[in-house]
């Protein structure tokens, strides 16, 4: 869309940090910011399920973006995060998100009601018709139970401001029939670490990566290779970060990247029911690969 930065490259998921009373601990946010930033991050991603999102409040949810818009300042772009299962609900949280001036939404399918896909058309253009700034879809059928088809892609992407689409469905023949079908300009972006490569090889754009809270230059560093068409060069990054990408799943995220980046020293290690810490023998798994990483001592 013209007027409207373009964002390509990496960007990281955000956790959201909790204080140990259980509020979002706003400082830490600030500082994992900062960190992102200093570090060569493309661009940030607030309130996705990374940031556990279906367990804030609006308010909350509201002044993490807010928080995030304003302590980016303009560095690099927001995408921020502003999807649910109730259309209704969604156009509302999308326009209150919006006009605390991120430079896009990113808008995840529907979950659990599992809506056809002429409902998911229909949802998806109710949001975009809602604000003036950059849609971008998000298809993670592992986590709401439906997918997001090429097909109903392209009919979105007639839409003006629904730019691109976050891809984690894990099918890479269905993202290959994506790449193809969608017109020129439509965005593909990677939701799954592992995966990035190939993705970007199909001509994706870059990654909304979980990793990169953990390392965040490396995943930059990686995604700017793929960019310029130094595969080779980034599969060295990918064969370094591939044991933390898998580990960061071993149990369901954000719960391991929230224990390594307490073992960091970045946050403290608070999660909101129904999610709990990590079990002990998976966080012995996971400290020596950060340790193996450098990451910690």
């Amino acid at each position: 869309m013209k007027g409207h930065r373009v964002i390509q490259g990496c960007g990281t998921a955000l956790v959201t940090p909790f204080t140990d009373g259980g509020a979002v601990d706003e400082m830490a946010l600030r500082e994992l910011v900062l960190h992102q930033i200093g570090e060569g991050i493309d661009f940030l991603v607030p309130c996705g399920s990374t940031g556990e999102s279906a367990v804030l409040s609006t308010d909350e949810h509201l002044r993490i973006v807010d928080l995030v818009v304003k302590t980016a300042a303009g560095k690099v772009p927001v995408m921020a995060g502003a999807g649910g299962y109730n259309t209704a609900r969604v156009v509302e949280l999308a326009r209150a998100v919006a006009g605390l001036g991120p430079d896009a939404l990113l808008s995840v399918t529907p979950y659990y009601n599992k809506p056809t896909q002429e409902g998911l058309y229909r949802h998806f253009k109710a949001v975009a018709e809602a604000v003036s700034i950059p849609v971008i879809l998000y298809n993670v059928p592992g986590r709401t139970g439906v997918n997001l088809l090429p097909d109903t892609v392209v009919r979105l992407s007639e839409i003006p401001n629904i730019t691109g689409i976050k891809e984690a469905s894990g099918n890479i023949d269905q993202i290959s029939e994506l790449a193809v079908k969608v017109p020129d300009g439509f965005r593909i972006i990677s939701g799954d670490d592992a995966n990035t490569i190939p993705i970007m090889s199909l001509g994706g754009v870059g990654l909304i990566s979980v990793v990169s809270n953990e390392t965040p230059r490396w995943m930059a560093e990686l995604c700017r290779l793929c960019l310029e068409g130094k595969y080779a060069d980034a599969m060295r990054i990918q064969r370094r970060l591939f044991g933390l990408m898998r580990l960061n799943f071993i149990e369901t995220s954000p719960i391991p990247v929230k224990s390594a980046l307490a073992m960091m020293g970045k946050i403290r290690e608070n999660y909101r029911l129904p999610l709990v810490p990590l079990k002990p023998e998976n966080r012995d798994k996971l400290r020596a690969e950060l340790v193996h990483l450098k990451l910690v001592s």
